[in-house]
């Protein structure tokens, strides 16, 4: 059986990356179940994603047709949680036990390995609160992976705020979760 790797997107300009990070994944034989915010809908839509994976995206607690929360039979089904783009606002739910969307409410579900890729404006990722959160999710031995120096969405180019690449974060999963072969 095919080694399941969770791989939620959030709300910040990087999902993009997810895409790649997603194609990445199936091509080297895991399974990939995406989950989506709704902010993360406004940048990359859900059929990208349902393209690349091969499987249906969760976008919300609401439509599911099975008698059982995919939140929480996801969580069975999956090896690895990965969260690439992770917003200001997914590592304050995550740090605060907040589980209002589907993203949110699989964090608080899983109970495997967690990484999450940081992306947003340098002033976010430096404010006292969220590096707080932060310190409260690598407390509870999430990791998390960057964020990296570089240009942003908004222009600022030499400092912490960038998402790491995809083939980086492809990289942390694959040394949690070694791939059993590449897929052509």
């Amino acid at each position: 059986m095919k080694k399941c790797v969770a791989l939620a997107v959030t709300g910040g300009i990087a999902a993009y990356k997810s895409a790649e990070l997603c194609s990445l994944l199936m091509k080297m034989g895991y399974s990939v179940q995406v989950l989506m915010t709704e902010n993360a809908q406004r940048f990359i839509t859900a059929l990208t994603f349902q393209t690349l994976s091969r499987r249906n995206v969760i976008t919300s607690l609401w439509d599911n047709s099975d008698w059982r929360p995919q939140h929480v039979s996801l969580a069975d089904e999956a090896d690895l949680f990965v969260i690439a783009p992770a917003t200001a606002n997914i590592l304050a739910k995550m740090a605060h036990g907040i589980a209002d969307d589907a993203v949110s409410t699989f964090a608080a579900t899983f109970e495997g390995p967690i990484l999450a890729a940081p992306a947003m404006n340098p002033k976010m990722w430096r404010h006292a609160a969220n590096q707080e959160n932060v310190g409260i999710l690598e407390d509870r031995g999430i990791t998390i992976l960057g964020p990296a120096e570089g240009r942003v969405a908004c222009g600022a180019e030499t400092e912490k705020g960038r998402m790491i690449e995809p083939d980086e974060i492809y990289a942390a999963i694959a040394a949690l979760l070694p791939p059993e072969k590449e897929v052509e």
